[in-house]
């Protein structure tokens, strides 16, 4: 068994960068070779794979298919938090919820949910702001681990610092005894996000139309064209009148021109 990870050459790297744009759409620039050793390397040690061309057989060999889905998980997984550039949910409050017409449920699709934060930060301040009235949000990611944290609902007591105050008196359980540093959000909000592995680079599933989807902080690891196939996916989706909404750092410059530009990494489907 190796005890570190062992060397990893271009050529290597160059069957991972493959791999991986094929399956999620994601570019490894050769600036990510320390990360993917650095989050592989456990996993040879695991497998008594003694180079990475071995453990790169194993992912594409027919008994490798499990081992691939955590390789995976592993390279695509990404760091996130609550209220994650805040003036997105300023406009969702502000300018978005006082047009919905009561009634009709309001659904939201967070469609790169990593471990949940966005989709609970968006359950908040529809919470607060439409109160028990109809809507729904749906949260998608290609991590079933991330998923799985996800759904729990269950973090570490810093990771509640970016949450309002009065948010977290409403909607979050401070954990005590064997659960002190902790908190959970209300099952109330959990109920109403549902969690699914979606894999944005493939036919996506059918899930009805939505008032707003967010695809934040995942388009920069999409070539153009893959920003391209990924956003003509997810538009038969987004009602007419509905917003889109990326992240400060991206835009959809010459990824499309169906939708509009409201405001900076904000849009809006005519």
């Amino acid at each position: 068994m190796v005890t570190f990870a062992p060397p990893l050459s271009d050529q290597e790297f160059a069957q991972y960068q493959q791999l991986l744009h094929r399956i999620a759409g994601i570019h490894l620039s050769p600036a990510k070779k320390p990360l993917l050793v650095g989050r592989l390397g456990k996993r040879l040690q695991h497998g008594n794979h003694r180079s990475f061309g071995d453990y790169f057989r194993h992912l594409t060999s027919e008994g490798g298919r499990d081992e691939l889905r955590i390789a995976v998980d592993l390279l695509t997984t990404n760091e996130t938090y609550f209220f994650r550039e805040s003036k997105h949910f300023d406009f969702l409050q502000q300018q978005v919820l006082p047009g919905h017409r009561r009634g009709a449920p309001f659904r939201v699709w967070s469609a790169a949910c990593s471990s949940g934060e966005e989709p609970y930060s968006i359950a908040m301040t529809l919470a607060d702001t439409l109160g028990e009235s109809s809507w729904e949000i749906v949260a998608s990611d290609l991590s079933t681990r991330v998923l799985e944290r996800a759904r729990s609902g269950h973090y570490a007591l810093e990771r509640a610092e970016k949450i309002p105050p009065a948010y977290r008196a409403a909607y979050c359980l401070k954990g005590v005894g064997v659960q002190e540093g902790t908190f959970l959000v209300q099952r109330k909000l959990r109920e109403r996000v549902q969690f699914l592995q979606v894999n944005l680079n493939g036919a996506l599933p059918r899930l009805g139309e939505f008032d707003v989807i967010f695809l934040r902080n995942v388009m920069i690891y999409f070539d153009m064209a893959t920003k391209r196939q990924v956003v003509e996916r997810l538009l038969p989706a987004l009602k007419p009148g509905g917003h889109f909404l990326v992240s400060h750092s991206e835009s959809l410059n010459g990824v499309t021109d169906v939708l509009k530009m409201v405001a900076p990494s904000i849009y809006r489907k005519p």
